[in-house]
């Protein structure tokens, strides 16, 4: 079903540019014309950002309730992933009860190569969970990167229907489906452009499940439960569409408004989000998120609160959250619980299955979104003391 951008989304996109305009403003007064500042691969933690008068900017109100995030670690797949949940159940019932269907959202950003992509045996753990705890159906609901279906089959998940009869579980492919909603994003030259999110992850009768992975990534650091679901809903051409358009490539239009757009993007599926499922069983590392090593991190994370579970889970990973520019900005417009001293962790400590993973060879590019822009667009009606005197 096609729509015309929603009032919401308009609302959103003006929260956006106040926002971009404050980060714009922050930059020209940090800047020496001349100068291209480096971007330190250790940020320093809680740094704030110069503001206009050359102080720092005022940070947005913090986020007082607490969050929970489940931490299993162990040498089964899927118990892991079945006792993360059942960790966390509590937080879970509540908005489980009130919903009609689950939709578990895999990442497919590869339909050929497993170790990209989610594990069926990370499926059939939730399935577990979902056996024993909700009586609805289950669809699990992908728009990959490639073919879904062709993942479905690739990686097995074709027998899940017959092992779970009671859950009529259904496999879908979301881009064959075509029911979409636009909201609006910024394009290359901070212009707004519509893009079509899948339906489904938006249905506020659905429980949505990210069963997100443990994987480096090549533009926002590390791809976890939130940029799986940001990057799933986006659709593209049906397998059967002569016409080739892909909604995804809307996000690559600039290291900035990638994770911008990662926010916008967000605060429009988080009302349909339910459970944040990670499976760090075996990790990615290097040349994620498609072409990376394997880490044995042998750890899954589940919580209602996907910022909270994306912070510890790059914890674990040995990443700074704080380079995660879409998850700090998700935390700051309480999406969810950024900040560690609010997050409570159930099982094993971070401490204890921290496995520091080698970065994308391309970080240091890609933590320039925390510095300032060292292009800057022009300016009218910038009001300074020597041009109100000029005015006298």
């Amino acid at each position: 079903m096609g729509m015309s951008v929603p009032r919401r989304s308009m609302f959103q996109l003006a929260g956006a540019a106040a926002l971009l305009r404050s980060r714009i403003a922050s930059a020209r007064q940090a800047l020496t014309p001349g100068q291209a500042p480096a971007v330190s691969p250790q940020p320093a933690a809680g740094r704030g950002r110069p503001g206009p008068t050359g102080g720092h900017s005022e940070s947005f109100p913090a986020l007082d309730r607490r969050s929970t995030v489940a931490l299993m670690q162990g040498n089964d797949r899927r118990k892991n992933i079945y006792n993360a949940l059942m960790a966390v159940d509590k937080e879970l019932q509540p908005k489980l009860k009130a919903r009609k269907y689950v939709v578990i959202k895999p990442n497919f950003v590869n339909t050929v190569n497993q170790l990209a992509a989610s594990h069926p045996d990370a499926m059939r753990g939730i399935l577990d969970y979902l056996s024993e705890r909700f009586k609805g159906p289950v669809v699990i609901a992908e728009s990959s990167a490639g073919n879904t279906v062709q993942g479905f089959e690739n990686f097995k998940y074709s027998a899940l229907p017959a092992e779970y009869k009671k859950k009529q579980v259904k496999l879908i492919d979301l881009n064959a489906e075509a029911s979409f909603e636009r909201i609006a994003l910024l394009d290359q030259d901070l212009h707004i452009v519509p893009v079509r999110l899948a339906a489904r992850l938006l249905d506020p009768e659905a429980f949505v499940i990210s069963a997100a992975m443990l994987k480096t990534h090549n533009t926002a650091v590390a791809t976890l439960s939130i940029k799986n679901m940001v990057l799933g809903a986006p659709l593209h051409y049906a397998p059967n569409e002569s016409v080739r358009w892909n909604e995804k490539r809307k996000y690559h239009v600039g290291l900035r408004q990638t994770h911008y757009n990662m926010l916008l993007t967000a605060q429009r599926l988080a009302p349909s989000w339910g459970a944040s499922v990670i499976d760090g069983y075996e990790g990615m590392e290097g040349n994620g998120p498609n072409s990376g090593t394997p880490v044995a991190s042998r750890i899954a994370l589940a919580s209602a609160d996907f910022v909270a579970t994306d912070r510890i889970a790059a914890q674990c990973m040995g990443i700074d959250p704080e380079w995660l520019g879409y998850v700090k900005y998700c935390g700051e417009l309480h999406l969810g619980q950024f900040d560690e001293s609010k997050i409570e962790i159930i099982g094993a400590k971070v401490a204890d299955v921290k496995k520091p993973y080698r970065m994308h060879p391309d970080i240091d590019r890609e933590l320039k979104w925390q510095g300032p822009m060292t292009e800057l667009p022009f300016n009218l009606g910038w009001i300074t003391p020597q041009h109100v005197s000029d005015r006298a």
